[in-house]
């Protein structure tokens, strides 16, 4: 029970935006079924072919939805039971559980309308409605709504609004990607322009429910950089800036008078990938706003502009480490020892506890040996972007290699990113897996092992399997996604804030690079040209970042 109550919290975050992402695919294939699917039958061969497409992609929202909630419903009601002290179905009636059980029961009646192959008529169309308004309803059920001491009403609708309108925009892209993909150019373009008339209506659903966010949450503009929640909207509001300019580049594509025959559907299908990619990100964006206080509730103690300016004037890279046994955990264990030689062990004091709710002890010492790793870090990826560069030109050989520097990055990750543990410091790895800082730092590690090797053996022409080019990508994208759950262990939350300043724009940058390259690789020519610069520029960027990283 202990190791669960420590990773408790990362693994909620990732739960949450699965569970998002999976209501909404299944909310929003319910939508193309009854709003663009159902209404062209299956008299012809497209309208059979969307049918079956739009169901079966309903489905498989119901049957993510069932799994996600299940695994969410039992974290809760066991987490529950063991910080009560009190039997597991005791906890069964907890508000988040019954909330999770509404959300099952609704996505149970979603997979039940949706399973008949024929044409759903006009009473199914409008019971997939009401069962994708409720499921979504208790979704909204357990947000910060109903926590609120007012406004309570105003709130919850909001919040219905925006889960709503993610449904209908996001929710609706997995169908309409593969109806484009399926359909021949005529057909696919009309779809495309009845997706584009819903998707429409969701960001304004969307935008809507920004609208009564504002009062409820946030309140005023100091908040957006003076509090978590308020960073957290903020990056969020940066990658639906992206998502709506993706949306509107589509809408103007499927709505040309002069592109009758479709010739550009491979424009619109490339920019449907990079909106789903990007929906998840915004997924685990919205996943993490959820795990933080409101910013009307913390009007003290925030930063101010003077404190955010004078931590990220730059200055020059730290390039030189501290000893390790200058370091706080290092010093602490140390005494522990010297005193455990001269006190009874009953008397003895305690050490760190990895993952035990309470920082690890910290001195100047872990700040420069923080710093010295970021910087090192920013100056390898830095590099990277810059062979990247010389490769696009395919005027220098030689820097085909540069994924090699990634395998560099990767070392140091893994070694040096938790100085108390193995091998530099007491701790055992397993032990330490309990704390969640130290296992995102060793998945980030891994990611860039991985996408390290398959793109340097897809330069080199080695891996010939059309799937390991995706590698490289995916692992940005993922590693975009992981670092909007990510979080610091810091006493002081302005320097948990302040750090998280940091790390937020190398999360968009990651998600866009990965976009770009997924780009490069899938064409078409038009798109993949500008995208060859993209993806090495974002990749510079994230390394400026690092280099001239700061926490004092």
């Amino acid at each position: 029970m202990e190791y669960l109550l420590d990773i408790y919290g990362f693994g909620a975050v990732l739960l949450d935006a699965a569970g998002d992402a999976a209501r909404a695919a299944l909310a929003g294939g319910a939508a193309v079924l009854a709003l663009i699917a159902a209404p062209r039958g299956a008299a012809r061969p497209e309208g059979a072919l969307l049918l079956a497409l739009a169901r079966r992609w309903t489905l498989r929202g119901a049957v993510a939805t069932l799994v996600v909630t299940l695994a969410a419903a039992a974290l809760q009601a066991v987490v529950l039971a063991g910080t009560l002290g009190r039997p597991v179905g005791d906890s069964l009636g907890a508000a988040p559980v019954q909330a999770s059980g509404a959300m099952l029961g609704a996505a149970l009646v979603l997979a039940a309308l949706a399973a008949p192959r024929a044409a759903p008529p006009g009473w199914r169309r409008a019971a997939l409605g009401a069962a994708a308004l409720a499921l979504l309803a208790a979704a909204a059920a357990g947000s910060h709504a109903v926590a609120r001491p007012e406004g309570r009403g105003l709130l919850f609708l909001a919040t219905l609004a925006h889960q709503a309108g993610a449904a209908l925009w996001l929710g609706g892209l997995p169908p309409l990607l593969d109806a484009l993909r399926r359909l021949e150019p005529a057909p696919a373009r009309q779809v495309g322009r009845a997706y584009s008339r819903q998707a429409a209506a969701g960001a304004g659903l969307v935008l809507l429910g920004v609208v009564g966010f504002w009062d409820g949450y946030l309140g005023e503009p100091e908040a957006l950089y003076g509090t978590a929640y308020g960073a957290m909207a903020m990056t969020k509001a940066a990658m639906l800036a992206l998502l709506l300019a993706l949306g509107g580049a589509n809408f103007l594509l499927l709505h040309r008078a002069d592109d009758a025959a479709g010739r550009r559907l491979p424009l619109v299908r490339r920019f449907v990938e990079c909106e789903i990619a990007l929906g998840l990100a915004v997924f685990a964006a919205a996943a993490s706003i959820t795990s933080l206080p409101p910013a009307v509730d913390l009007r003290e103690d925030r930063l101010t502009l003077a404190e955010i300016v004078e931590r990220f004037t730059p200055r020059a890279p730290r390039l030189v480490g501290p000893d390790h046994a200058t370091l706080a955990i290092s010093a602490l264990q140390a005494r522990l020892e010297e005193e455990a030689r001269r006190t009874p062990a009953a008397r003895a004091p305690a050490g760190y506890v990895p993952g035990a709710g309470e920082p690890p002890p910290r001195n100047a010492q872990n700040v420069a040996w923080s710093e010295y790793n970021h910087n090192w870090s920013g100056l390898l990826v830095l590099l990277v972007g810059l062979a990247a560069l010389l490769d696009a030109s395919r005027r220098i050989p030689l820097a085909r290699h540069w994924p090699l520097v990634f395998l560099g990055l990767a070392g140091f990750i893994l070694v040096r990113s938790d100085p108390e543990v193995w091998p530099l410091g007491p701790i055992d790895l397993i032990t330490a897996l309990r704390d969640p800082e130290v296992v995102q730092h060793k998945l980030a590690g891994l990611l860039v092992a991985a996408f390290a090797l398959s793109e340097w053996g897809v330069r080199l022409g080695r891996l010939r399997n059309m799937g390991a080019r995706f590698v490289f990508p995916l692992a940005m994208v993922a590693g975009g996604v992981l670092l909007l759950a990510h979080s610091h262990a810091i006493a002081d939350r302005k320097e948990a804030l302040l750090v998280e300043l940091s790390h937020l724009p190398l999360a968009v940058l990651a998600v866009a690079g990965g976009c770009a390259r997924w780009t490069e690789l899938r064409g078409p020519e038009a798109l993949a040209r500008p995208a060859r610069w993209i993806w090495p520029a974002c990749l510079i960027l994230v390394g400026t970042i690092l280099t001239f990283y700061r926490e004092s």
